[in-house]
């Protein structure tokens, strides 16, 4: 859970939380918590025309960090960081939204809502099966969900602090009820930071070992429990990769390597400001937990360049994805928030703010010189884009030119499979979202001298709402025999692009105009051979 501006001294953490209580009494005496509507959100129109088609928002109103995801008996539950009173940053309660396929998701009433004594921040849910929690019974065992207290006035704890704290559902997450013996977990003396819990079952302990941060001192903190309720310290976590100004929602997996028999432990850590492709972005790390301590293995050090630090993707809105409790399949499945801290408040959407990020599952293989994640769309998500319509494909030799796709790649969202052999070309890519006359539109391109993945989005619409939105993000990724595969997911205010199959990913937002849907394909100084299949969503 990021506070907009990060990242802020334990004086303006106090005033933000006064101001936070200030706003929140202000509403309240306004208006009364509006219930979050249950249909999903419409289909983007000229009205509307950011409006996504395959990534969950909510109806109306601020979205951020996903929080509670699990997989429960056929249904994905995504919990987020949600605003039931406004369109920006404040009164964080836990929103709530179901699918079945990741891709169609039903909204559902607020699930926690702020209060003034108390905000809801990040957290993680997961089905206490045996009911070690004595919150349920055996017939009926709870959902748990550990959050994170953002005390307020008059608070369990003094203004601005922050513990951690439990709540459960016995009817499949519709409703909640905190915990009488809230916090669960704090630290002595409080601070205003400590934040994000997520756990994970450790096997071999038969324990439950929860990750935490203190965000401002970059550090991640773990315990271990056996009923969720009472957890001991174990050890902390610092002091490599890429430090930024916030560490945030931190979380341990264990994780087979591909093509072997090997196991390892990945940490995935967000941070805000001090991303690759800068605000916030998201690091990982591979090495061995024992049980108390986590050791990352070949990590860069904390004052390396920031691309010798492992980053689960290198566009600028990708943030606080953390993994869905329970999902079907051996892979971890993601979900991310396609936001940055930089602008994030500022997008020119109404009456809603903030989207998910295609949910992802990740892979670990050995890469040249150490463990690497791949990334791809997570299976459920990419079956259920794959049945509608029809597969258009174009095969072409561009010129040191351009030339368009034709009626087929018009589409305001579409998968796309790009192929280009650039035979003799020094750069070549796709212009998606071109205006009419082509002078706007979203670049994609692949330069064969810097060996980089580039996505262009400084004339791909709308810029002017922040002098943060950063006009272009890039990946270096050698490509043998000059071939070059991309996976493209284009939404309406969004653009995913899998390079080498997933060898790296870049997500960004971009505000297109609505009646902007040309795309062509571009060689620059020789040829290239394209192969080029769209799916229309």
């Amino acid at each position: 859970m990021t506070y907009p501006n990060p990242p802020l001294s334990r004086r303006q953490m106090l005033a933000a939380s006064a101001a936070v209580v200030v706003a929140f009494s202000a509403a309240s005496c306004t208006a009364s918590p509006t219930p979050a509507p249950t249909p999903a959100g419409p289909a983007p129109t000229a009205s509307d025309p950011w409006r996504p088609v395959v990534h969950l928002t909510a109806e109306k109103n601020w979205l951020n960090d996903p929080n509670g995801l699990v997989y429960h008996d056929g249904t994905y539950h995504a919990f987020y960081q949600y605003n039931p009173r406004g369109n920006s940053w404040g009164n964080m309660s836990w929103g709530h939204s179901t699918s079945k396929d990741l891709i169609h998701w039903e909204q559902q009433p607020v699930a926690l809502e702020a209060s003034l004594e108390e905000e809801i921040f990040s957290g993680c849910i997961v089905m206490d099966t045996n009911n070690a929690s004595g919150l349920g019974s055996a017939g009926n065992p709870p959902m748990v969900a550990l959050y994170t207290s953002a005390y307020g006035k008059n608070g369990a704890l003094p203004q601005g602090a922050q513990a951690q704290s439990v709540a459960f559902s016995l009817d499949q997450g519709a409703t909640w009820q905190k915990y009488r013996g809230n916090p669960i977990l704090n630290l002595a003396p409080t601070n205003n930071n400590f934040r994000d819990p997520k756990i994970t079952w450790y096997e071999p302990g038969r324990y439950w070992v929860m990750t935490t941060v203190v965000a401002d001192a970059q550090v991640v903190k773990l315990f271990k429990s056996t009923d969720l309720l009472h957890w001991d310290y174990l050890s902390d976590f610092s002091g490599a990769g890429a430090q930024g100004g916030l560490w945030e929602v931190p979380e341990l997996l264990l994780m087979d390597v591909e093509d072997s028999t090997a196991k390892k432990w990945v940490m995935l850590l967000s941070i805000n400001p001090g991303g690759i492709a800068g605000g916030s972005g998201m690091q990982y790390f591979v090495g061995e937990f024992d049980g108390t301590h986590f050791t990352a293995e070949n990590a860069a050090a904390p004052d390396a360049p920031l691309n010798e630090s492992q980053w689960l993707d290198h566009g600028a809105d990708y943030y606080a994805a953390n993994s869905i409790s329970g999902a079907p399949g051996d892979k971890p499945v993601l979900l991310g928030w396609m936001g940055n801290w930089d602008y994030a408040q500022h997008v020119p959407t109404t009456p809603w703010r903030g989207a998910m990020a295609i949910p992802r599952e990740l892979t670990l293989v050995r890469g040249a010189k150490r463990l690497e994640l791949r990334s791809a769309i997570a299976g459920a998500a990419r079956e259920t884009l794959e049945r509608p319509g029809e597969v258009k494909s174009k095969n072409l030799t561009v010129g040191s030119s351009q030339q368009d796709l034709g009626q087929d790649f018009t589409g305001r969202a579409q998968m796309i499979e790009l192929d280009m052999d650039l035979t003799s070309a020094r750069e070549a890519g796709v212009h998606l979202r071109q205006s009419a006359d082509g002078n706007t539109g979203l670049r994609i391109s692949y330069d064969k001298e810097t060996h980089t993945v580039k996505v262009d989005r400084s004339k791909a619409g709308t810029t002017n709402f922040s002098e943060k939105f950063s006009p272009y993000h890039e990946v270096t990724l050698p490509a043998s025999d000059n071939t070059v595969r991309l996976g493209i997911l284009l939404d309406s205010s969004s653009v995913e692009v899998f390079a080498q199959d997933g060898v790296a990913v870049i997500s960004d937002t971009f505000f297109p105009d609505w009646d902007a849907t040309g795309s062509s394909a571009f060689s620059i100084d020789g040829d290239t051979d394209f192969t080029v299949r769209t799916r229309a969503l």
